[in-house]
């Protein structure tokens, strides 16, 4: 799976003029199912976010998770995180099938909410994201490299 991590002051999502899902403080969590992967490599890529440590201390250094700040997150899914990039017109064969990204969407994100406050997006809508990136901070995260 991948993820695009980027640590906001506050974030949300809309679709169709409504918002579905928004957040105060913690992480925006654009998120895509490979082919090939399973339960097991959302449950590592969950695993690794809620350990990560990205967030500011006493001190002002990056020393603190997401679950230590007592923070929450927004998880969209974004099947272009898996674009093919050979050519000039992005491919986007090796994401995982909708059925299975959206099963492994909705696994990924039951998995954070078992630690802390999940807001979702709305899986294979088109989408209106909106936040503040706090550092700015953005991390981009494979579990074929964690």
């Amino acid at each position: 799976m991948r993820a695009l991590l980027q640590r906001v002051s506050r974030a949300s999502v809309t679709v169709d003029g409504a918002v579905t899902g928004e957040i105060g403080p913690g992480l925006l969590i654009l998120v895509c199912a490979m082919q090939g992967d399973t339960e097991a490599e959302a449950d590592k890529l969950a695993a690794k976010i809620l350990k990560l440590r990205i967030f500011k201390d006493e001190a002002g250094k990056m020393n603190k998770s997401v679950v230590d700040t007592q923070g929450s997150a927004l998880v969209v899914s974004q099947f272009t995180l898996a674009a093919d990039l050979r050519g000039n017109r992005p491919g986007f064969s090796y994401a995982a099938a909708p059925e299975e990204g959206k099963r492994l969407y909705d696994h990924f994100s039951a998995k954070l909410a078992e630690t802390l406050p999940v807001a979702n997006g709305i899986f294979g809508a088109d989408m209106d994201v909106s936040l503040n990136n706090d550092g700015p901070v953005t991390i981009w995260m494979d579990t074929e490299t964690l």
